[in-house]
């Protein structure tokens, strides 16, 4: 895995984490969801990413 792959993953999951926590403190369903959305999508691409690096070895 690239090492501008980890850091877009890391990102894109903090900015998750981020707008869950907005959308809990504001109260809005969306957000909170598109902020779960966010963080799922993430962790499913640095799956993929070690699964790659794994075939590469």
């Amino acid at each position: 895995m690239g090492i501008d792959d980890k850091l877009n993953n890391a990102t894109e999951d903090a900015t998750g984490k981020l707008k869950e926590g907005a959308g809990r403190a504001t109260d809005n369903e969306q957000l909170e969801a598109e902020g779960r959305n966010d963080q799922a999508g993430a962790k499913l691409k640095q799956a993929g990413e070690k699964i790659k690096d794994a075939f590469k070895s």
